[in-house]
Parts: structure tokens; C-alpha cells; sequence
């Protein structure tokens, strides 16, 4: 199945960072921008950073298999091993994990890897994986 890139406009507090985040650490191509918003290429999706000091953050926590999971958050949905290659990537570069990487679910439907970790304006974003993929809407 091909699926059209989503969009998607966030809230960061300092673009410097944003691009320090998005372009180093997790290694987004830079598309354009301006003084107050980068668009980057999130795994052929287009995510634009919007300058809005104090606007970003989670505004919530629900329950999810033990853990507090921050809402809003984004992110996507990965290979097993691009998963993990992603999970050693943010661990060398020091991530502000929300939820260390761990397998969800185990032995239920759905299982699932994932992890959660903020970006320096403090956006949650999870990043997950299922062993099969076609179980990513199973109940």
C-alpha cells in the first residue's frame, strides 16, 4: 500500500534547536525555510517547525500498558530495523527519553516496539515498530 506523505505544523521555542534536533539528531533533510519555520523531511513526510516560544508540550498523560504516554504527540510508524537502528541513534546522542525503548503489548495483538522522547521544545514524539506489520491495527 502507498500512502500520500502527511503534514503536519508544530510549535518550537528556538528554530536553532529545531534544526540541531530534527536535522542532526534525527537526521531529517532540511526542504526550505525562513526567520520563523523549517520544513523538514521526516521520513518522506514534510513536518514544519513553526517559531511559537511557549507554545509547545504536552498538555497530558494517558495510561497505555503501564506507562504515562504524553499527549499531543506524533511520529511514525517504522521497519523493525529501522527501528532499532533509530533507538541506538538516540541513545549515543543522549535523547530525552520519555519512555526508554521497550516492546509494548508482549504477547498480545498489537505488539509492539516503541519509544517516546521529547524534542528540545519539549513535543513528544513516538517512534514504533511491530515484528508483523500487518498486526499495526489488530485488536
Amino acid at each position: 500500500m502507498t500512502l500520500p506523505p502527511f503534514h503536519l505544523a508544530f510549535p518550537v521555542d528556538d528554530l536553532a534547536e529545531a534544526r540541531r534536533f530534527y536535522g542532526g539528531v534525527m537526521g531529517c533533510g532540511e526542504g526550505r525555510s525562513s526567520e520563523e519555520w523549517i520544513d523538514f523531511d521526516f521520513h518522506g513526510h514534510q513536518i514544519v517547525a513553526h517559531l511559537a516560544p511557549g507554545k509547545a508540550g504536552d498538555r497530558a498523560n494517558t495510561h497505555v500498558d503501564g506507562h504515562g504516554v504524553p499527549v499531543p504527540h506524533f511520529g511514525l510508524v517504522l521497519s523493525m530495523p529501522d527501528w532499532e537502528a533509530l533507538a541506538d541513534r538516540l541513545r549515543a546522542g543522549a535523547a530525552d527519553f520519555v519512555i526508554e525503548p521497550t516492546i509494548r503489548f508482549k504477547g498480545l495483538p498489537g505488539e509492539q516496539a516503541t519509544m517516546f522522547l521529547r524534542d528540545p521544545s519539549g513535543n513528544a514524539l513516538e517512534f514504533k515498530a511491530f515484528a508483523d506489520p500487518a498486526s499495526l491495527f489488530a485488536t
